[in-house]
């Protein structure tokens, strides 16, 4: 059975779940079967992963004896996923009962006899022993630019980044200014800025390269661009004239360090329930109000911020972005801004920037501040971000993957137990397999999202299936890795032990796994918010 035949099998039964999930549901409202339709979600997402792994083979000419081995691994095991059982979380397994396609789940096994009825033991001790032996999968990208991009990141992440990260985090310092300088030299913050606006005009699909290298050294290094791909791209899609010319290339050149100013205590993903208030008074904007878990904000010159405006508006139809400058902080003052104070959040991981709780009584940000001038457009400025960072956040997702995988490959080839390498286990060798094959599905569908954004369609259902894939693929090969390390894993010393508290971070941030899954599942079913 090929390939195509398989994709095709899985593609019939996910419209089958789709036609299920119809049935019981009225359109866009999926909360009463959230079970159900986040299960779709899922069945989705895993379909849409092995399109992408179809291409991924495709673009190599079929690929080497590895590629045909990882995507082998990658058939069988989400074919049997979509009919026997699909993990949704640790403890939330999707079944085809949940929707009642006991009938379709036997077609898809009927289908796919195939690959499910294939000993993929010999597979999986072959990907294990040509990893050890020093071979990778394919990941050209079919422009020279791209992997020179790629590997200008990657020289710069192994010199740069991987020798300090672990000190770095076990120590809590911020990513040091002489490191962001080297990153904004090679254009790290430009990366999607215009050239008019000093930056590099490139595409999603670079950004996605940039981070995911930059996120195999270290989440922190990789997620400190995320701060300027949200400003850039707020400013570049809803700015003044005088904003994008002001802003645009200092946040480029890594001279403005920006950073996102929406969640508030108790609100979450509701963001229609913000409070923070922001009012004119004397040509100027005086803000009140709490924020949370506002990533780098001491160290940040410019505060992209969705406050209330309107506070006889309801909902989201009262929030306007504003521009709020700041001065930079230091460690004996961090909040230097006069109506601002602050207090670290401490976290497990995702170090290097630091995490705060803030709370403005009286800030004064200038009249110029609001976003395009305009007021009660907040909401819709910053949803037109969502796909690029959630995007983005894939990519840090298979950053965080490739090193959990290389270190439970580097331990597992070196540790030595009862006379042989450890890799030599059959269990051992299977973690290091599978973890290869989660990887390249992630890597390959986070890039497919990158193309459908740089393709100028909306994609959020894309960007969200990423996301939610990518995440999980970050945790189950940082758990796999520790779990190689044995106790040594449980080990602060051990880089392990970081990148797991750095993985957990990805299933939450940017849309928790249960929001992708909301996004997928009601734009699937026709009821996407405009």
């Amino acid at each position: 059975m090929s390939f195509a035949a398989g994709l095709k099998a899985a593609e019939g039964y996910r419209d089958a779940a789709k036609s299920a999930l119809a049935a019981r549901v009225t359109q866009g409202d999926i909360d009463s079967e959230q079970r159900a339709a986040h299960g779709f979600a899922w069945v989705a997402t895993s379909v849409a992963a092995l399109e992408a792994v179809s291409r991924w083979l495709e673009n190599n000419d079929g690929g080497t004896g590895l590629d045909q081995h990882i995507a082998s691994l990658i058939f069988s095991e989400t074919l049997w996923q979509l009919a026997g059982g699909l993990p949704m979380g640790q403890n939330e397994i999707f079944r085809p009962v949940d929707l009642g396609m006991s009938t379709a789940a036997q077609t898809l096994a009927d289908n796919c006899t195939f690959w499910l009825d294939r000993d993929q033991a010999k597979t999986r001790a072959a990907v294990a022993q040509a990893l050890s032996d020093g071979q990778m999968p394919s990941e050209n990208l079919q422009d020279a630019e791209l992997d020179a991009v790629r590997e200008q990141y990657r020289r710069f992440t192994t010199s740069r980044i991987l020798p300090n990260a672990h000190k770095w985090h076990l120590a809590n310092d911020l990513i040091p200014n002489e490191t962001i300088a080297e990153m904004a030299q090679l254009g790290t913050f430009g990366v999607c800025i215009p050239t008019e606006y000093g930056g590099l005009g490139l595409s999603k699909l670079v950004m996605c390269v940039v981070t995911e290298e930059l996120s195999r050294g270290w989440i922190g290094a990789g997620s400190i661009g995320t701060r300027s791909e949200i400003a850039g791209e707020l400013i570049a899609m809803g700015g003044t004239r005088a904003q994008k010319a002001y802003w645009l290339p200092k946040i480029a050149s890594g001279e403005i360090l920006p950073t996102a100013v929406f969640t508030e205590p108790d609100t979450g993903s509701d963001l229609g329930a913000l409070q923070t208030r922001a009012r004119r008074d004397n040509g100027n904007w005086i803000i009140d109000g709490a924020k949370t878990w506002i990533t780098h904000a001491s160290r940040s010159d410019l505060m992209t911020m969705l406050a209330r405006t309107v506070p006889d508006a309801k909902g989201y139809a009262g929030l306007s972005m504003l521009l709020v400058p700041k001065p930079r902080g230091t460690d004996s003052d961090p909040f230097p801004a006069t109506g601002m104070s602050g207090s670290e959040i401490e976290v497990l991981g995702y170090r290097g920037m630091r995490e705060y709780a803030l709370q403005f009584d009286g800030m004064i940000a200038p009249d110029d501040a609001l976003l395009g001038g305009e007021e009660g457009q907040g909401f819709k400025q910053l949803m037109r971000t969502f796909e690029g960072a959630r995007i983005q956040t894939a990519a840090r997702a298979v950053g965080v993957a490739k090193r959990a995988l290389e270190l439970g490959l580097n331990y597992a080839t070196n540790r030595k137990q009862f006379g042989k390498a450890i890799i030599g286990f059959p269990r051992v060798a299977d973690k290091i397999a599978m973890s290869l094959a989660d990887f390249v599905m992630a890597r390959e569908l986070t890039y497919a999202a990158a193309r459908a954004k740089d393709s100028g369609k909306r994609c959020d259902i894309e960007a969200g299936m990423a996301k939610l894939l990518a995440a999980r693929a970050a945790w189950s090969n940082a758990d796999a890795a520790l779990q190689i390390h044995g106790g040594n894993g449980y080990a602060l010393e051990y880089e392990i032990s970081r990148v797991l508290c750095d993985a957990r971070i990805l299933n939450i941030f940017e849309g928790a796994a249960e929001i992708q899954a909301q996004v997928i599942a009601k734009g699937l079913m026709g009821g996407r918010n405009e």
